[in-house]
């Protein structure tokens, strides 16, 4: 599933890019990533950079996240966090508009494992069944995130057991995305 959820993700950011290009006739911009250094950066405003994708060179896993809290962590998840640097990116799925996470330069991916083991931490607090979030929406209490026990991507609502099941997958759910520029 690795493969495929990389082969998914590349060809979701390939999508997003070239909307761009079409669209306003440049790689993506991003306003909050003004000031953040990141391989991705290819040219910068007084208030902007613009970016594109970079392979991702440190080690392929997030296994500070399984040994922190002594799980395995879907193949999938591993592939979606370790394809690429680049920024985040706007989608729609059916109807729910999502910014789809990705992390942005080495520092940044250590801060998104740290988040996720606190994701995790609280989820076992609650005792609720382990998700990884790979995507925000508009609500703050609504996140999409890869079920870690049966692969599926869900909408779920933070801190509750409300949960819909989006898509069997992570390379299904990046396949049916649609770039929002």
């Amino acid at each position: 599933m690795e493969k495929e959820t990389a082969l998914a993700l590349e060809a979701f950011t390939q999508r997003y890019c070239d909307a761009w290009h079409a669209q306003r006739g440049s790689w993506p911009e991003s306003e909050a990533l003004y000031g953040v250094p990141s391989p991705c950066i290819i040219s910068s405003t007084d208030k902007s950079v613009f970016w594109q994708p970079k392979p991702f060179l440190p080690e392929r896993n997030v296994n500070p996240v399984e040994q922190a809290m002594d799980i395995v962590v879907q193949p999938a998840l591993h592939a979606f966090y370790t394809t690429q640097f680049a920024g985040d990116m706007t989608a729609r799925f059916a109807s729910e508009t999502l910014i789809l996470l990705q992390t942005w330069s080495e520092d940044d991916f250590r801060r998104v494992q740290e988040n996720l083991i606190g994701h995790l931490v609280t989820q076992k607090r609650l005792k609720l069944s382990p998700t990884l979030f790979i995507a925000t929406l508009d609500s703050d209490l609504d996140v999409i995130s890869l079920c870690n026990l049966s692969g599926e991507v869900i909408k779920e609502t933070l801190g509750t057991r409300q949960r819909v099941v989006l898509a069997p997958d992570l390379a299904a759910f990046l396949n049916q995305l649609e770039p929002v520029v």
